[in-house]
């Protein structure tokens, strides 16, 4: 009798989820095409001619076209040898290539304001990128990572949530903060390790964290982030706050235990938990069909029993949608959903990689140029008439300026002291720390042209 009645409510919930997620155009089972007007690869290198390479044995692309009647057609691209020929989860989509709005599109309106936000924050973390990036090649700080190509991720899904949600992300997230008011003073503290830096320079650079802003700080190890991300969104599933919790991991690290022990955990504890999975084609220098052999990640979510969407990650229109719509669920129904963002990493993975050895380089102009989601978003905002060309000139002007004298002033500002090394961890240092911090003190005094001369002892 009990199995029978949770069997019920089973299905009632699931037919109130198929009504929230027809909203968004994934509501029915996807058909197919032949053809397509407006397609979205995932890379272009085995849908395209000038990128078809015969000596890979098992590629797989999949992409969405224009939506007919709230469905989105699907075309998906295989080698001759693919014996599987099964349907592919379709692709949730709202602007064209473009930046024009695809026939019969569903998608969460959003005001001028928000939308001229959103942009100017896209512009911002790209330019961002482009100085830091720089900045490290000069030497003057040790590492940089780039949002390259995603900054529509990052920018529409924070746009998306409320500032109470808590947010763990991995480290190609900055936009995240940025959205939710860290300065570019506190993002330039953080990468030069000054006085200033919220981490008290013990973080390497682009580690960043913010209590303020409920942003958990960036930890290296890949996917530790989502079961941490569960128990966080169970405790305020607990408390009985309306908020969720929200964590970001990118293709590779589906493939980390602590991917599958996370997912299976929400599942089990229904936690108000949101997972987008930033899909950008490559795991530094592994490519998704080295991955795995499934349909992308967002069949991983429904194998545990979690609602899961497929969108056009390079569409801010509907990662914003999709995001605002997860949201309600996880909040509404106190459960999780996973969000897979299709999109392109047109960085490097970091200033530790030269991404060219194992790539082409016109696969990543292809995704810099044709399909930026900048872009594509600008062109959509200036159709509105909310954005102008004086507008664009007066925004990048300014970010650039704003950097520039951010980095002067990070530059000259005092390292943290030798004993910040020790300290906030224990209320009272234990024995073992105090003796290691007095023979650190002799071996600087001892050698003291092998450490910085900048940092105060």
């Amino acid at each position: 009798m009990a199995s029978s009645w949770s069997l019920i409510k089973r299905s009632r919930t699931l037919i109130h989820h198929k009504k929230k997620l027809a909203f968004l155009g994934i509501g029915s089972a996807p058909t197919f095409s032949s053809s397509s007007s407006s397609p979205f690869m995932k890379r272009p290198c085995a849908a395209s001619a000038p990128y078809i390479n015969n000596h890979f044995r098992f590629l797989r692309r999949f992409e969405s076209t224009k939506a007919e009647a709230a469905q989105l057609e699907l075309q998906h691209y295989v080698t001759d040898d693919d014996d599987n020929n099964q349907k592919r989860v379709p692709c949730y989509r709202v602007l064209d290539d473009n930046g024009m709005p695809m026939k019969y599109s569903n998608y969460v309106q959003i005001s001028k304001e928000m939308a001229v936000k959103m942009y100017s924050d896209m512009v911002t973390l790209q330019t961002m990128d482009s100085i830091f990036y720089e900045v490290q090649r000069q030497g003057r700080i040790s590492f940089y990572l780039t949002s390259m190509g995603e900054e529509a991720v990052n920018i529409a899904s924070a746009a998306a949530l409320s500032f109470d949600d808590v947010i763990l992300p991995q480290y190609r997230e900055p936009g995240v903060l940025l959205w939710r008011g860290f300065t570019l003073q506190q993002f330039v503290d953080q990468l030069f390790g000054n006085t200033s830096d919220l981490g008290k320079g013990r973080q390497m650079p682009i580690h960043y964290g913010s209590n303020k802003h409920n942003y958990f700080t960036v930890s290296s190890p890949i996917a530790t982030q989502l079961p941490q991300a569960v128990g966080a969104a169970y405790s305020l599933k607990i408390d009985g706050k309306s908020a969720c919790a929200v964590t970001y991991c990118g293709d590779g690290g589906t493939s980390e235990g602590d991917f599958h022990a996370g997912l299976n955990f929400a599942a089990v504890m229904d936690a108000p938990v949101i997972f987008i999975c930033r899909n950008n084609g490559w795991a530094i220098s592994t490519p998704v069909e080295e991955q795995f052999r499934s349909d992308g990640v967002v069949v991983k979510g429904q194998a545990y029993g979690i609602w899961s969407i497929r969108v056009d990650g390079n569409d801010a229109l509907a990662v914003y949608s999709a995001v605002h719509t997860a949201r309600e669920i996880a909040i509404k129904e106190k459960r999780p959903v996973l969000i897979e963002a299709l999109t392109y990493r047109v960085g490097h993975h970091s200033t530790s990689d030269d991404s060219t050895k194992y790539r082409p380089i016109d696969e990543i102009e292809y995704w810099k140029m044709e399909r930026n989601p900048v872009n594509r978003f600008k062109r959509w905002v200036e159709r509105n008439g909310w954005w102008s060309d004086h507008n664009e000139s007066e925004l990048r002007s300014s970010v650039r300026k704003q950097l520039m004298q951010a980095i002067q002033v990070a530059e000259k500002a005092q390292k943290p002291p030798l004993s910040d090394l020790f300290n906030d961890v224990y209320d009272r240092l234990p024995s073992n720390l105090e003796e290691q911090e007095r023979i650190l003190r002799e071996i600087v005094k001892k050698h003291p042209e092998d450490y910085p001369s900048d940092v105060p002892l």
